[in-house]
């Protein structure tokens, strides 16, 4: 038995890049290419008072937003092996009529040529 640590990897043997900052400001974990919204999803944005950059940062540094713990899984091993990285973000206000929700996805291509904001319904 060896005393090295276990390095993670994914199921094709790649290892995983650690998930890291605890301290600082979070550092970018891959290209975005171009990034895009859609109306509908911009449209949310104004209405929730959300810069679009707000999303976009967590989800380039590696904040998945609310995914469950096998797609944030899925996420790593697409880091790892160039896939499609998916975040998921819940976004909330509080008005006069009431509590109001609404969900937004942040999608980076496989080729890293491109990044979207979109609904869900968009999909």
């Amino acid at each position: 038995m060896t005393d090295e640590p276990r390095i993670p990897t994914s199921s094709r043997g790649t290892p995983l890049p650690p998930r890291t900052q605890s301290y600082g400001p979070a550092l970018p974990r891959f290209p975005l290419g171009q990034v895009v919204a859609t109306p509908g999803a911009l449209r949310v944005l104004e209405l929730f008072s959300v810069q679009p950059f707000t999303l976009i940062n967590r989800h380039v540094t590696g904040d998945w937003g609310d995914l469950s713990s096998g797609d944030k899984y899925e996420n790593e091993i697409a880091l790892a092996e160039e896939g499609r990285i998916l975040s998921a973000y819940v976004l909330s206000r509080q008005d006069e009529s009431g509590a109001h929700t609404a969900k937004l996805y942040v999608i980076t291509e496989a080729d890293r040529s491109s990044t979207c904001v979109l609904r869900p319904d968009e999909y």
